[in-house]
Parts: C-alpha cells; sequence; structure tokens
C-alpha cells in the first residue's frame, strides 16, 4: 500500500441515484477511501454507504464519523456488518463525539470521552462474534447479546475524529486513525500527532502506529479564482466553530465574532470577504491543480498519513472529482 492514502467525502444530502453516480464516477480513479460524513441533520451514513457500496471497487469505505449519541454503539456494530457485505475494498468505522448535536434534539452524555472508548470497544466485541455482555461506565449489554448476523472476514479499522488532547490520547490507545476535521493546515499535525503519542506509550504501542488524517472543503477548477471564491464563502460558516481548536492559530475574537453575526445574517458574501488568502490555506483545499498539489504535499511532508478531500469538491463537483482523480492523485502518489 503506498505510504500516502487520499479519500474523498461527501455530504449525505442526495438521492439514490445521485449516490450510485458519484460512486461510479470516483470508481474510476484510484482513491484508497471514500468516506461519507454524519452531519444532522442529513441522512445518517449507513443509507448512503449501502447504495454506493457495490459500485466501489478498490476504495475502503465508512463514515467519517458517527456519533454515539446519534446512532448507539449495538447499531454502529450492525450497520458496519452489513455494509461489510457489499463493500468490496473493505470498510472502516470511524466515531467522534458530533456537533451542533443539541441545535438537533440530540443530547450528548455526561461522559463523551469514556462513550467514545466504551463505543469501540463494544462495536468490536460485537464484530468479533464475542459474546459474555460488556459492563462499563456509559453501557451495559447483557451476557447473553452476540452478534445474530453475518460478521466481517476481520475486525475494520478505527478512525477517531477529533481535535482534544484527551480524546486523541485515547485513539493513541485504540484507534487505527485520528481525523481532524476542517483544516489543511501542516502546522497542526505535529500537534496531534503529541497528543496521540500519549496515547500510544500508555498502551505501549508503537509511535506512529496512529495514522492522521486531515480533512476539509475542496474546491478545485482550472478557474483558481473562482474556485477560492467558493471555498471563501464555505470556509466562513465553518471557520468560528473550527479556529479556536487549533492552537497553532491566533485569530483576533473580533474576526470571529464578525464572521458569526455576518454568517447568521445570511450575508456569505460579506463573511467570504473577511478570509484572508492565508486563512484559506489554513481551513480549505482550494485553487487549481498546482495549488492542491502544493497543499497537500504540506501536509504529507509534517506527517499526515491520508488527505481526505472534502465537498463540495469543485464549481461543478464532477470536474472537481475528475481533476483529483486524473491530475492530484497521479502526482501525490508519485511522490
Amino acid at each position: 500500500m503506498n505510504a500516502r492514502q487520499i479519500s474523498i467525502a461527501f455530504q449525505t444530502d442526495k438521492s439514490p441515484a445521485q449516490y450510485v453516480a458519484l460512486a461510479q464516477l470516483v470508481n474510476q480513479y484510484d482513491f484508497d477511501v471514500v468516506s461519507v460524513y454524519c452531519d444532522a441533520p442529513f441522512h445518517p451514513s449507513y443509507g448512503p454507504l449501502l447504495l454506493m457500496a457495490p459500485h466501489l471497487h478498490r476504495a475502503r469505505i465508512g463514515p467519517a464519523a458517527v456519533s454515539p449519541f446519534r446512532i448507539p454503539p449495538i447499531d454502529i456494530a450492525a450497520e458496519t456488518a452489513l455494509l461489510a457485505q457489499l463493500a468490496q475494498g473493505g470498510v472502516y468505522v470511524g466515531i467522534a463525539r458530533g456537533a451542533w448535536l443539541a441545535d438537533h434534539g440530540v443530547r450528548e452524555g455526561s461522559q463523551p470521552i469514556q462513550t467514545i472508548r466504551e463505543t469501540v470497544e463494544i462495536v468490536r466485541t460485537l464484530l468479533s462474534g464475542a459474546s459474555g455482555g460488556y459492563s462499563g461506565k456509559v453501557y451495559t449489554i447483557a451476557p447473553h447479546v452476540r452478534a445474530p448476523y453475518p460478521l466481517p472476514e476481520s475486525l475494520p479499522p478505527v478512525l477517531i475524529g477529533t481535535w482534544g488532547q484527551k480524546l486523541c490520547a485515547v485513539a493513541g490507545e485504540i484507534a487505527d486513525e485520528v481525523k481532524i476535521g476542517g483544516t489543511a493546515n501542516p502546522d497542526i499535525i505535529p500537534v496531534i500527532r503529541s497528543y496521540i503519542a500519549a496515547g500510544e506509550s500508555l498502551a505501549g504501542r508503537t509511535p506512529g502506529t496512529v495514522g492522521i488524517v486531515a480533512g476539509a472543503v475542496s474546491v478545485i477548477d482550472p478557474d483558481r479564482g473562482q474556485a477560492r471564491e467558493m471555498a471563501r464563502r464555505a470556509v466562513a460558516l465553518y471557520l468560528p466553530v473550527v479556529a479556536p481548536l487549533d492552537p497553532t492559530l491566533q485569530i483576533e475574537p473580533e474576526l470571529i465574532e464578525r464572521l458569526q453575526s455576518l454568517v447568521k445574517q445570511h450575508d456569505e458574501a460579506a463573511a467570504a470577504r473577511l478570509i484572508s488568502d492565508d486563512l484559506l490555506e489554513k481551513f480549505a483545499f482550494a485553487g487549481d491543480t498546482a495549488d492542491i498539489i502544493r497543499q497537500a504535499e504540506a501536509l504529507f511532508a509534517a506527517g499526515a498519513r491520508r488527505i481526505e478531500f472534502g465537498t463540495p469538491h469543485g464549481v461543478q463537483p464532477q470536474t472537481g472529482i475528475r481533476i483529483l482523480g486524473e491530475q492530484v492523485i497521479p502526482a501525490l502518489k508519485a511522490g
């Protein structure tokens, strides 16, 4: 396997026919992983993945990432097992605390980090075919409960989505990957690596066992200016949420407040004008082919193992996907 892995991720706001068409397009190219999001109030991940799986012949597929407060561990395991029956390139399980849950009537428990640890343990227990139940601080499963459905041939890799020091350390103990969502900033990679290393050490794992995935909005087009303008509008929506999580950035609170105000007023154009070129580079993959290759090379050089190009991919999504598949992937995998 190429040490540099490249993936693509989709928002789950599409019709069944659109999911199938996207899978067929992506399958023409050498993507290592295909992910879908699990953001409320969009479709939960597994329906779209089940529609896409028969048309993806090589790529590993999975959700990036499911909140156990939205889909409980027993259902994550069951959905993963069903998906594994169709996924020709294998599956992975992505788990995260989730964002904007309260806005959508989803209540986060009082022990979110422990909840994620136990979720991983329960999913692995069920997918291994074990019985005997589970007794944790958050979840209890009766001893007679076991998976009654066909199981994957091997346990799927686990990805934990987080920026946090504590959850990164937990991932260092129990996960295969950590995804930092909403960033194209190479400077954050060594910071996250240090957080993960604490958990790897505690668990006696070899340093670097857990891979780091960097993922962000991607807008790729031969018209560089148009691509970057579109990306600015997208970044303006989530920068106020993500920027405070990145300790390598020093952004004036006034800027974040101004962005939040403009977004609430639905003045995306004015909000986009506040995003400088330097900020755009930290939060999105944006521009022409050369821009995207340059940004990705910097992330790989900083220690990222996988880069995930997120929605919308291009001014015209299909054009962006084709540029990724025909130009960006070959250049990066040759590096």
